[in-house]
């Protein structure tokens, strides 16, 4: 809701402006446009304020509401100076977040200050004994709403068993530091059409301790913003955070996707290109263009749905045990959030948690990757010199 106090939303006249349940306006790819023009009279009336109200989403953070948390997060904790903006957040220190501590009805009134007022600590220990019986989706939207709890990773009861581990794994790793760091890299790929992400994971091999790096970067045509509305302005700020790239009709996704991977091979470190081969014919060509072919051992087809249970499973105890570390990007937290696990009679397969809107070919890529890595592919061997002393 946007109310302003001279009965106008456009905001031209008015000197007071209220935005309520900020969290809605994530979603709304043109929220920004529409809050520039309610908040634009502020121009001529310097002493005119904006106040935000707003519940943690029942989702991750997005869009508009993410860049506003963001900003008033770092003018709390002093990384931005701003002498206007006054946030005021009752959210859970990381340590409680991490030990899962605002389970515990003693912490309530850290996200509830008007506790025994107009808020009752009895109605929310039995609403949360209540919410606990039912699915872990419904649990995590009664955590958003009455605790404030930020939702990260999505975990419902289907959820993939690795996203319990994955944030924790995160190690900040860019391209360059996983190419330094391995011995060996295989190159995951999952794309599909107009309507999905083309996802890309850079998944090598410590040469030192023998853990897996995982980098992943994703691109998509400008259609998608038009067809999955819902999510336009989550994968604006994956773009903002470089870990997206969005193509147009000349579609340079592959041609950048295939620049890359030349890169990894002139490094000689490059063990294969791991693909689904649904739909990659253009792709492949344009490998062979670079010499990294089927003949050559260089591109491996990675058998999709039950056949990739291996690569799940094997992901999963990686991350339990921290021998597979990733670059913690949010865009990845998104997509692995986004991954439900279908039980079949003899065995899993990962899919989507919602048709449409809900992507994971990021995701699917670093199985892919995970299947060939599984292999043990060996180390680019150095060349070999002789001495002779004359």
């Amino acid at each position: 809701m946007v109310a302003a106090d001279n009965d106008t939303v456009s905001g031209k006249k008015a000197g007071r402006i209220l935005i309520d349940e900020l969290w809605l306006f994530g979603s709304k790819p043109k929220a920004d446009a529409m809050f520039r023009e309610a908040t634009g009279g502020l121009v001529s009336r310097p002493e005119g304020f904006v106040i935000y109200l707003t519940t943690q989403s029942d989702a991750p953070p997005a869009g508009v509401f993410k860049e506003k948390l963001d900003y008033a997060r770092d003018v709390r904790d002093g990384k931005i100076e701003d002498r206007r903006f006054l946030p005021v957040l009752y959210e859970f220190p990381d340590a409680i977040v991490q030990s899962e501590g605002f389970m515990d009805p003693a912490n309530f009134y850290i996200t509830n200050p008007n506790m025994g007022r107009s808020v009752s600590k009895e109605w929310l220990e039995r609403e949360m004994g209540k919410e606990l019986a039912k699915d872990a989706g419904t649990r995590a939207t009664f955590l958003a709403k009455h605790l404030n709890v930020e939702i990260g990773m999505n975990l419902r009861a289907n959820r993939w068993p690795g996203a319990d581990f994955w944030r924790p794994r995160s190690d900040e790793l860019t391209l360059e530091s996983v190419l330094d760091r391995s011995e060996v890299v295989v190159v995951g790929i999952d794309g599909g059409g107009l309507d999905d992400l083309f996802g890309l994971c850079v998944l090598g091999r410590d040469r030192k301790t023998k853990d897996w790096l995982a980098w992943h970067h994703a691109w998509c045509h400008r259609g998608v913003l038009d067809r999955r509305k819902s999510i336009a302005a989550r994968l604006r700020d994956f773009e903002r955070s470089g870990h997206l790239t969005i193509v147009g009709d000349e579609l340079e996704d592959i041609s950048q996707i295939v620049e890359l991977i030349g890169d990894v091979d002139r490094r000689g470190i490059l063990a294969s290109v791991a693909v689904d081969p649904a739909g990659l014919g253009e792709f492949v060509d344009a490998l062979a263009e670079i010499g990294v072919t089927q003949e050559a051992n260089k591109v491996v087809g990675v058998s999709q749905g039950y056949q990739m249970m291996n690569a799940i499973k094997t992901a999963e105890r990686k991350l339990a045990n921290g021998t597979l570390l990733h670059d913690g990007s949010a865009m990845m937290d998104w997509c692995i959030s986004n991954i439900k696990i279908e039980p079949t009679a003899t065995a899993i397969r990962a899919t989507k948690a919602t048709a449409g809107d809900a992507k994971i070919d990021p995701a699917m890529a670093l199985f892919d990757a995970v299947a060939v890595m599984c292999r043990n592919p060996e180390a680019a061997r150095q060349p070999e010199y002789q001495i002779m002393f004359v």
